[in-house]
């Protein structure tokens, strides 16, 4: 793992809106903390409704955790656009994040309950 990436669970349940529509709960997420960046919520996709998601072709490498994914959530009030990344391809000693799903705070509400 690289050193100044920590994950670990985020305990309690997790939630996370967009568009007035909960898309997704968790008793499982992971926090990940990079130096001195705010930590972001990791969501396993299985808790997600995938179903309010498209791909989109955005994608971006980072040097330290992979090749990440962007997404569409197309709720009723239209789509908000590159609102969630998923790492597909995690470096080494991330794979962790594998298969979870993040969100920029200015495109959703996510919040412990």
């Amino acid at each position: 793992m690289v050193d100044h990436i920590k994950i670990r669970p985020a305990g309690g349940t997790w939630v996370v809106r967009a568009g007035g529509a909960v898309i997704g709960e968790t008793e499982n997420a992971l926090e990940l903390t990079e130096g001195e960046n705010t930590p972001v919520i990791y969501f396993p996709r299985g808790d997600i409704a995938m179903a309010f998601f498209e791909p989109n072709d955005s994608v971006s490498t980072d040097p330290h955790k992979g090749t990440a994914r962007y997404f569409s959530i197309i709720a009723k009030s239209g789509p908000i656009a590159d609102a969630a990344w998923s790492f597909e391809e995690t470096r080494d000693g991330l794979e962790q994040i594998a298969e979870h799903m993040a969100f920029y705070p200015s495109k959703v509400t996510i919040e412990q309950v």
